[in-house]
């Protein structure tokens, strides 16, 4: 299995450079490919503010890169409510960490908006700080 970096799956999903892109296709075609957290965060991140991804093509995106039979994603589960969230309006990096809270069943933040939106996307409690 080879761990891939957020420049390879972006060249694999943007396409914007050839001769990487077609490396990237080849590597991922190839082999069985591990997509830790951290880098489909990241990739989210760049997709949309330098390639100018929307919310639905981004959800397309990843949820197609993460339907390869050599893709495998780190708590694919997490990856997958995280992507339902964001679908419904809930910020990528927001949505990953709701999802990826375990076994808690609190969350504290001072941000506001992902209080109220997250308290309705999930059965944590909110913790006031």
């Amino acid at each position: 299995m080879i761990a891939v970096d957020t420049n390879v799956v972006v060249r694999f999903l943007v396409r914007d450079d050839p001769k990487q892109a077609a490396r990237a296709a080849e590597l991922i075609r190839d082999n069985q490919i591990w997509i830790p957290k951290t880098v489909l965060l990241e990739t989210e991140r760049v997709l949309r503010s330098l390639y100018g991804f929307t919310r639905e093509s981004l959800v397309r995106a990843l949820r197609a890169l993460a339907g390869l039979e050599t893709i495998f994603l780190e708590d694919e589960v997490a990856v997958a409510e995280a992507l339902d969230w964001f679908k419904e309006g809930l910020d990528f990096a927001d949505a990953l960490h709701l999802a990826s809270a375990g076994t808690a069943n609190q969350f504290a933040t001072f941000d506001g908006k992902l209080a109220r939106q997250g308290s309705r996307m999930t059965t944590l409690q909110r913790v006031s700080l």
